[in-house]
This record gives C-alpha cells, structure tokens and sequence, in this order.
C-alpha cells in the first residue's frame, strides 16, 4: 500500500472533459487526462482493502490495488504488466466501460470512488507512448489451426491469446474492417478507431492472419472451417436487434440504431458509408431526432445526432425514471440502478421516462411524429395512464431498445450448434465448448448483449478452454 492516509488526503478527482458546445464541432475524443502528479495523487487514495471488492466488480478482475500502489510509486512499467496480465486491451475498457469496479470501491461507500478506469487509462496510454508496448511471439508453434469468427473484443482477445500459446490463428470479419462493435459500434468520439488499429498490428505480429470481408455461412461455408481448421471459435455479436412493432413502424423514417451509427463510423472513417446500406445514407442533420431506448446505444445515437446538426434530440424510455442515488446499504458493492447522465446527454436533449410508443405518424410515408402514452409501473407491471396520450414531432425514430441475441440465418445455421432459450449459443463458462466437437463459443454470441469488458473476459477463458482442448494442457490464464 502507497500511501495508508491516501483516501484521507486526497479527494476523488476524475478526468475533464472538453466544452460540449466544442466538443459538438468533432467526432474526436475529447477527455482531458490527468498530469503525472494529479494520477499519482488519484492512486494513493487506494485504501488495499482486506477484501477488495474492485476486483470481482471488474469482470476481467483487475489487480487493482496492485497497479494503483505501482502507479503512486511512479513504477508504469510494472503497473502496465500487472494490467496486462487481466486484460489484453485496458485502452479500450479505459474509454468505454461503464466501471463497474468503482461501484464496488469501498470509497463509494461515501461516493468516492478511486479513479480506477482513468488510472487504467493512463498505464496504458504511457505504455503505448514508452513503446513497452510490442508483439509477444511465441518461442514455437503447435501446428494446430483455429479459426475465429467475430473480431469484436471477444474475438480479438481469443485470437491474440490463442496465437501467443503458439497456434495459428485466423480471424475472420464480415465488415471489410477488423473490431466489430468496437470499429463500427462504439462512435469516435468515445474511442478513437487509431486504437484498434495499433493493436491489430501488433496480433498480426504476433501471427494472427486477418480475413476481413469474408462472412462464414455466406462467402465461406462453415462445412470448409471444420475441414480445415482444428478448433472453430464462434465469437460474433448479439447483432438481432429489438424491432418496434407498432403501426407506421415500417415507414422510412423509422432505423436501427446500430446503422445510424455504423454509417457515420464509417464517414469518419473515410469509408463509403452507404455501400452496404440498403435503404440509404442516414443523417439527422436538420431533423427533429427521437431516440427510443435509454442505454448506452441511445447515448450514442444522442451524440451523434447532435454533431450532425439535428434539429432536436429527444430520448425515451419504458422504465420509469431511476432514483438520482442509490442506496448503498441495499446495493453496495453490486452494480446499481441509478439515473446515469452521460457525455452525450450533457450535449443536449430531452430525456422522458415511463413513455410507451403506440403509433408511428407520417403523411405519404414519411415520418411526422410518434404517438406515444404514460406508462404506469406502480403494480409492478406496465399499465397505460388514461388519458396521457401526447405525440412528439419527428422526423427521424432510431431504436436502440437492445438485442435479442446473434443472428441465425448463415452461420448458425450451418455451424448446426444447439442455442439456449434465449436464442444465444450454448455453452458454459469452463470448456467454452458447444454442442458440436472442437467448436466453442464466447461474448456476446455465447452470453448475449453486454459490456466491451465481459467479452476480453470470455474471450481469454474461451482460449484458455480451446488451448487445453488442442493440447491436453494450457498454461494460458484464465
């Protein structure tokens, strides 16, 4: 432990962020990190709890409180090992997880959480500057093959750990990029796509071939991977996503949220972004823009909508509105429901709770407005409010209400895995294993929508699990 009168000393001090009137001109990312004093500073309040409940609140269980007492000494070098150790990409967890390993600080007992995400930020991006940073090529190669589908963090964590354990690895993406949810996903202004790239140089150095463009159970067949590959990882996304079944819904006007997203990723990107968008380029330049869904899809689309010039933002949701603070004696150190205000919020919109959609309006096909009513919840069980019903004006509706797991349609149903109720493929959290031999399956695909931090988690046990399965033994973590 650093400093034991740390937590006393210092008060929680998080990282800034850019005017959001400024920020609203770019789509770069706009955080304002912290000095080398002020983050050494930040790790000294780490109290090296008896029992340190960050780490089970971190799914790829960070060793925390040795990588804070590291950077208090000023040692990054060890500090960026002992992170790399748990997680293959903290750049991205970094930027983009929501840090559940805060709640569960014992410091937000009294709402002051060490900075762990900002301090995991800093290791890493000194460690990409340092150049401590490089390849890690295996001494000898096994000769056993794998083929990895999905280059989203589940996949790429696989596939890196799997060709460090000396494997020939090929991983596979249907878009003629690697990252998946995080290339095309996540936008630019939460986590610039640089990052992605630096780490794809470095798998490939590491042995990893790329196929990009190429889907399996469209351009290849899953049949041709089980005749030439030892082990097959299914590790694409929940990509089924929640449609809003109500009259109108079928009118132009109404879009997912992941292609509202997807395009602009790819404007920014440089990349024609309508090359595979079968109903157009989409902008919310001009528009009244309602977003329908209160997670961190809709946040997203929120952001994004405001940098394209909408006319106005607003965000619904179903549930009712969260309280504004939880109560730590019912819910600490679990992850809990509070009303949550991000980035993208403090830029500008509208945000009502409790709101059921009931009608898409729109005059010869065009969206016009959404006829929604107050939602009731006080049962227990959603009710209608009599006589609560408004319409919002709009032009533009994009549903970002979540997933319902990966699609089936190619490869699932060439691959012939057996899937859970729920839709995702079945297997569990040791062998990683499916319903058929020497295919296995991680992320999303396996467990279905959740965070960038689940997926490195189940990507690296899944290698873990294919290594022994190949070898007899593995030596790769868990």
């Amino acid at each position: 432990m650093g400093k034991e009168t740390g937590f006393l000393e210092v008060d929680r001090q998080d990282r800034t962020y850019d005017d959001p009137k400024e920020r609203v001109k770019h789509y770069k990312e706009f955080v304002i990190p912290h000095a080398e004093p002020a983050l050494r500073e930040q790790a000294s309040r780490c109290m090296n709890c008896g029992i340190p409940y960050c780490h089970n609140g971190c799914p790829v269980n960070n060793i925390i409180p040795d990588w804070n007492h590291l950077v208090y000494e000023g040692d990054w070098q060890n500090a960026l090992e002992i992170l790399h150790s748990t997680n293959n990409f903290p750049e991205f967890t970094g930027r983009v997880c929501p840090a559940p390993c805060e709640a569960s600080c014992t410091l937000n007992l009294i709402d002051q959480p060490v900075t762990i995400k900002s301090i995991e930020c800093a290791i890493v991006d000194r460690g990409w500057k340092e150049g401590w940073i490089q390849p890690q090529v295996p001494e000898k190669r096994t000769g056993k093959t794998v083929a990895v589908i999905g280059s989203g963090p589940a996949g790429m964590a696989c596939a890196q750990q799997l060709a460090r354990a000396g494997h020939s690895v090929t991983l596979f993406e249907k878009n003629d990029r690697m990252g998946g949810l995080l290339r095309y996903g996540i936008p630019d202004f939460k986590m610039e796509k640089h990052l992605i790239n630096r780490r794809l140089v470095q798998m490939q150095a590491e042995g990893v071939t790329f196929k990009t463009s190429t889907e399996v159970g469209v351009d290849v067949s899953f049949k041709s991977l089980k005749e030439n590959f030892d082990a097959i990882v299914l590790s694409g996304g929940a990509e089924d996503a929640r449609m809003l079944n109500i009259p109108g819904f079928e009118m132009s006007g109404v879009r997912l949220a992941m292609e509202f997203l997807t395009q602009q990723n790819k404007r920014v990107a440089g990349d024609d972004e309508i090359r595979a968008a079968p109903r157009g380029s989409l902008l919310a330049t001009g528009k009244h823009v309602i977003v329908i869904g209160g997670g961190d899809t809709g946040s997203d689309c929120v952001g994004t909508s405001n940098r394209q010039g909408a006319a106005s933002v607003t965000q619904i949701e179903i549930m009712p509105e969260p309280p504004v603070k939880e109560n730590k004696l019912l819910t600490w150190p679990d992850w809990p429901m509070k009303l949550r205000t991000s980035t993208s919020h403090e830029e500008g919109v509208d945000r009502d709770w409790a709101v059921l959609t009931k009608e898409v309006v729109g005059e010869n096909g065009v969206v016009t407005g959404l006829k929604c009513v107050r939602a009731d919840w006080s049962e227990g069980r959603l009710t209608e409010v009599p006589g609560s019903e408004f319409v919002l004006k709009a032009d533009l509706i994009l549903l970002a209400m979540g997933f319902l797991g990966p699609k089936k349609a190619g490869l699932l149903d060439q691959a012939g895995v057996k899937l859970t109720d729920r839709g995702n493929v079945d297997a569990d959290t040791e062998s990683y294993s499916t319903s058929e031999d020497m295919v296995f399956s991680c992320g999303d695909m396996r467990r279905g929508q959740s965070l960038v931090v689940w997926a490195i988690r189940e990507g690296r046990q899944c290698a873990r699990a294919v290594d022994e399965a190949l070898m007899g033994v593995t030596e790769l973590p868990r």
